[in-house]
């Protein structure tokens, strides 16, 4: 099979985990707070990860340079550490829909990040695929609130939300690019995916715990655990996101594009419309279905490169 198409079909994996990913962020964030369920689920991520780590690749700690470490190191702390948390904060400011719509500029910043980290660069071909996938998710963007059956909110708390789904674009954007960075120092022999996010994992993880620590969270951190049904919707969550779909980003931007995964990954603003239809009883109309067409016309133009 072709390796483009490996990671593609990896990167589309991934945005459907995602997408029911996000439903379990959002109650658990709501229940626990963005900043807990963030530390919590990077734990329990790690935990998972090892494991998977010991019996498929027969090692505890990842078999790679100091260079590795450092490249993916940054790509963590970036994206899970910095990003993630803008993306928990903003799901419970403006929901899950709404903040994955503004997630959809993350390729914009990890074309760009590619292109200054490796000298990346996509063909026109890919471009366009692009330039019709986002037209498609700004079409569903535009759709209004009301025709969604989301809760409005105030324009003090939209405007704090769209700067923290920012933050979460620009670091999973730019994570991603430092992470194609890491991945790809021997182009013969990049690194193993599980153990690049298991490397980015940990960095992730120190990062977080110390900046909680610091800023006097603990106690906070603490009462956590209390919360049971919170927990367990951390839990659930960290085994299908940054467990099976970071891994699978890995896969995808090992062996396509930095830009082309995570315009594949971006979806998610079209997948969330049905399943937030069906389990939400949030309803879309014709411009978000418009837009979801559009979007798939420009996945198979990224298909066909």
């Amino acid at each position: 099979m072709d390796a483009n198409l490996v990671g593609e079909a990896a990167a589309l994996a991934t945005a459907t985990l995602w997408t029911f990913n996000t439903l379990l962020f959002t109650s658990a964030s709501k229940k626990l707070g963005p900043l807990n369920v963030n530390a919590y689920r990077i734990i329990m991520a790690i935990g998972f990860l090892t494991v998977a780590h010991l019996i498929l690749l027969g090692t505890v700690i990842p078999n790679a340079s100091n260079e590795h470490w450092f490249w993916l190191g940054i790509s963590g702390i970036i994206g899970l550490g910095i990003g993630d948390f803008g993306l928990f904060s903003a799901f419970v400011t403006l929901g899950p829909r709404r903040t994955v719509l503004i997630m959809a500029l993350s390729p914009i910043f990890a074309s760009i990040g590619a292109y200054i980290l490796t000298g990346e660069t996509i063909s026109a071909t890919a471009i366009i695929g692009i330039s019709v996938t986002l037209a498609g998710i700004i079409i569903v963007i535009l759709e209004r609130e009301d025709r969604s059956g989301e809760q409005a909110v105030t324009n003090s708390l939209k405007t704090r939300g769209l700067a923290l789904a920012l933050v979460g674009a620009i670091g999973q954007g730019i994570g991603l690019a430092f992470s194609k960075k890491g991945i790809s120092l021997d182009p013969n022999a990049p690194i193993n995916p599980l153990s690049a996010t298991l490397m980015r994992m940990v960095f992730a993880a120190i990062f977080v715990w110390i900046s909680l620590t610091v800023v006097g969270k603990l106690p906070e951190l603490r009462r956590a655990p209390s919360d049971k049904t919170g927990m367990k919707h951390t839990a659930a969550a960290a085994f299908i996101g940054p467990f099976l779909g970071v891994t699978l980003s890995m896969v995808a931007v090992t062996f396509t594009e930095a830009g082309i995964a995570q315009t594949l990954m971006s979806l998610m603003p079209v997948m969330i419309i049905p399943v937030v239809w069906v389990l939400n009883k949030q309803r879309t109309s014709w411009r978000g279905v418009l837009g979801a067409l559009i979007a798939v016309v420009g996945v198979a133009i990224i298909f066909l490169t």
